[in-house]
């Protein structure tokens, strides 16, 4: 039986889509698999790591009739990109194989059977659906996914927190050390606050699938479960269980010095300090004085980096510390021209906030130097 025929890059699109979960070694030999299952014309591919579930599907030909199994989804995608992309490839079944065949090159895999493969059971207890365009949401996951915890004892920090509330969806991550938040606005009213804690793996995922287009991404809620539709994916993902600490203790509210400066060139002179910090200790001094900013930062070896910025500010005398890194992440993953610095004292935490985007805030607390 002829499973389709189509053109490489539209089977290597729908595989990729939902490859990106795939672990090559698994416990379960059967998850390294994607599983295929052919109504008509119309082929459904699903992967899983029992953690999440990925489905979408595409119309590529083939003969008419019914069909489910699974084979190697690494593997495939690695012969497909191999193949030119222009390329007519036809995947037949027999005999408990696929035959991948296009121009003059044929790849026999092995198959494992649909019924083995483990299927996410639906939550019973979701909430009501709401969306938003999918730029947007990707846009918030990219202002505050550095943020998240990796491998902290802390679980409920390895991933971001999503409250749905209203007509604002906000997003919060934090290690402990520094906190990110950014809000937008959603395209229906919510009647009940929602909030569950996506894991990182999922967010990553999510940031890598997502589009910078306007079509809408439809998402809901349950008690251990998040469901996602968009562009014909269907992405559900169990979620961190755990309270969440109070995000709005965290952020300082009524600092007496603040600074409004360019971001980029805040960003290269940080990036340029960060050279001669040591490996494991990524400080740096910044001194801020009515009109300007001083930033240092010395090793080991006793080597200094030392830059000045020129700033409208008349402030306080301020000397505080910060590991460069963190500075570096949230400027490199805004876009915006310019960025707000609120201080406090050396001791207290720093906000970084973005005028032209108010439902961002950064906190990122000093380190001794």
């Amino acid at each position: 039986m002829i499973v389709l025929k189509a053109a490489q890059e539209k089977l290597l699109e729908a595989l990729q889509s939902v490859a990106g979960i795939v672990e090559r070694r698994h416990t379960l030999p059967i998850l390294a698999n994607v599983l295929l299952r052919k109504q008509g014309g119309m082929i459904e591919f699903t992967t899983s790591d029992l953690e999440i579930q990925v489905r979408t599907n595409a119309e590529l030909g083939g003969d008419d009739g019914n069909l489910a199994t699974t084979v190697g989804a690494k593997k495939l995608i690695d012969i497909l990109r191999a193949l030119p992309s222009d390329q007519v490839v036809t995947l037949s079944a027999a005999q408990n194989k696929l035959t991948l065949q296009g121009g003059k090159s044929r790849f026999t895999l092995q198959t494992l059977p649909s019924d083995d493969f483990p299927l996410v059971n639906d939550a019973i207890d979701f909430g009501p659906i709401f969306s938003m365009p999918q730029s947007t949401l990707r846009a918030l996951i990219n202002q505050v996914h550095f943020s998240m915890a990796v491998h902290d004892i802390r679980y409920y920090l390895n991933g971001i927190l999503f409250i749905a509330e209203g007509k604002l969806l906000t997003l919060v991550a934090t290690d402990g050390h520094r906190l990110a938040l950014a809000q937008a606005t959603l395209d229906n009213d919510m009647p009940s606050r929602q909030e569950v804690i996506l894991p990182r793996k999922t967010v990553l995922e999510l940031q890598r699938l997502l589009k910078d287009e306007t079509t809408p991404i439809e998402m809901r809620f349950a008690g251990n479960q998040a469901r996602f539709n968009f562009s014909g994916m269907e992405f559900v993902t169990k979620l961190v269980e755990g309270k969440f600490p109070d995000y709005n203790r965290v952020i300082p509210k009524n600092h007496k010095n603040s600074v409004t400066l360019g971001r980029a060139p805040l960003l290269a002179c940080l990036q340029r300090a960060a050279i001669l910090t040591s490996e494991k200790f990524k400080g740096v001094r910044m001194n801020i004085d009515p009109g300007v900013l001083r930033i240092a930062s010395s090793n080991a070896e006793q080597e200094e980096a030392k830059e000045e910025l020129e700033v409208d500010y008349d402030g306080d005398s301020i000397e505080i510390g910060f590991n460069v890194t963190y500075l570096i992440d949230v400027l490199a993953n805004v876009s915006q021209e310019m960025v707000k610095l609120e201080l406090q004292d050396t001791n207290a935490s720093a906000l970084l906030t973005v005028p032209e985007r108010p439902g961002f805030k950064y906190v990122v607390m000093p380190m001794r130097i």
